[in-house]
């Protein structure tokens, strides 16, 4: 018998997925909550995820959304309740606080219907976090709130404009819709702390890592090389995903602008896009690309010399980027200039699959890039240790039981047979 036949432990469990996004989105967290959703979905629960309309990473709503005020999707199995909110297409902390708020009031004027057994929520955003806390409570189930991003930290430390103000106010939200939660699951350990300080109960918090949701490239490198123009013979870093202020993604244009004899890709969207192309200007050696489809996603990211990770000085605690499980995918060299003691310096050092420079520093940024392009066999020793690092740790199948796993904490009898 198959799972969804009802012999499943989660038979019949009616599951709420709240996300602000999720599927087409094929970057951030929108595929976590996807893939979390049907899996269960197809263990036999019934599942609905309470969403927003698709907008990530470039800020603006794909055109098939366009207009949409509310809509349900069924999308593999899962029952997927769309609700309309305001994009920004540029980030200060008062666009964004409308942008949450936005969120959060399209959410409890039209939560999708019936008592969920239990709720789970992404965090980001805000509204997502204190949406499912909402819910669950007016329900009196348990609620699973995951921590992808420390938003109050993000305030304080990304650098956007009136961001101390929005630090405290992002903070009380997260303490609202983390301090009730049955459990707490964290993707990194970085962020106990500061979990721990919104007054969270240390025997609460569970680690659940981020599982690589992306297959492993096919294409041929050298083919994929000569598609998108880029020569042989000439050194190629390339960034993918969110161009946004905690980003720094000017230290990338800053090392282009250092050495034309190296090419910068950034791929992806983002509120500062516009600005990142405005400072390339007259660049020759930079490219700008929209994000890449999801049947060529890592033939993309395979086809670069060296993939980029970028954070300002300032970000410690706040973030660990979601891309990083598919550079280690692609098995491509990553640089990681971040600041040291932060959770996305953890994670390269502990895959072996890339090298650390100092935030905000093209000089150090291109000095790595050119040892590893005067080493190949080094360079690519280094991002074989990605693929390996993902099979030890990184994979779907040990993600979602991980999940699976806090069900069975706080609906015990999901460990055998579903309820009669």
């Amino acid at each position: 018998m198959s799972e969804a036949s009802g012999t499943s432990p989660l038979g019949g469990r009616r599951l709420l997925v709240v996300s602000t996004n999720y599927a087409p989105e094929l970057t951030g967290i929108g595929p976590y909550a996807t893939q979390l959703a049907e899996h269960w979905a197809a263990s036999g629960a019934r599942v609905r995820a309470l969403t927003g309309l698709p907008h990530y990473p470039s800020w603006q709503v794909e055109e098939g959304y366009r207009g949409v005020w509310r809509t349900v999707e069924i999308r593999g199995g899962v029952g997927v309740h769309r609700r309309r909110h305001y994009v920004p297409p540029r980030q200060t902390a008062l666009k964004r606080a409308a942008f949450e708020a936005s969120v959060l009031a399209t959410g409890l004027l039209a939560p999708p219907p019936g008592r969920p057994d239990a709720v789970v929520s992404q965090m980001p955003s805000l509204a997502g976090g204190v949406l499912g806390a909402r819910i669950a409570r007016r329900h009196r189930v348990p609620h699973i709130p995951v921590v992808q991003d420390l938003m109050g930290a993000a305030a304080a430390q990304s650098g956007i404009r009136g961001g101390g103000r929005a630090a405290a106010v992002a903070a009380a939200a997260e303490r609202y819709a983390l301090r009730g939660a049955a459990l707490v699951g964290v993707i990194h350990e970085s962020f106990v702390p500061g979990v721990r300080a919104l007054g969270v109960d240390p025997g609460r918090i569970r680690i659940v890592p981020n599982w690589t949701h992306v297959q492993g490239p096919t294409a041929d490198r050298a083919a994929t090389r000569a598609r998108l123009g880029w020569p042989a013979d000439t050194p190629v870093i390339l960034h993918s995903g969110n161009m946004g202020l905690k980003q720094g993604l000017e230290v990338l244009v800053d090392t282009a602008r250092l050495a034309p004899d190296v090419r910068v890709v950034l791929m992806g969207g983002g509120n500062q896009r516009d600005a990142l192309r405005a400072r390339a200007e007259g660049l020759p050696n930079v490219d700008f690309l929209r994000p890449a489809g999801a049947e060529e996603f890592t033939d993309v990211l395979a086809a670069a010399d060296v993939l980029a990770v970028t954070q300002r000085a300032s970000v410690l605690d706040m973030s660990v980027p979601s891309k990083l499980t598919s550079y280690f995918t692609s098995a491509r060299p990553v640089i990681a200039s971040v600041a040291d003691e932060g959770g996305t310096a953890d994670e390269v050092r502990r895959s072996g699959a890339g090298v650390l420079v100092a935030p905000e520093d093209p000089a150090a940024l291109l000095e790595a890039v050119r040892k590893l392009a005067a080493d190949p066999a080094a360079a690519d020793a280094l991002g074989a240790e990605g693929p390996r690092y993902v099979a030890r740790h990184l994979s779907r199948e040990a993600g979602l039981a991980r999940f699976d796993a806090l069900l069975a904490e706080v609906l015990p009898d999901t460990r055998g047979s579903h309820r009669p």
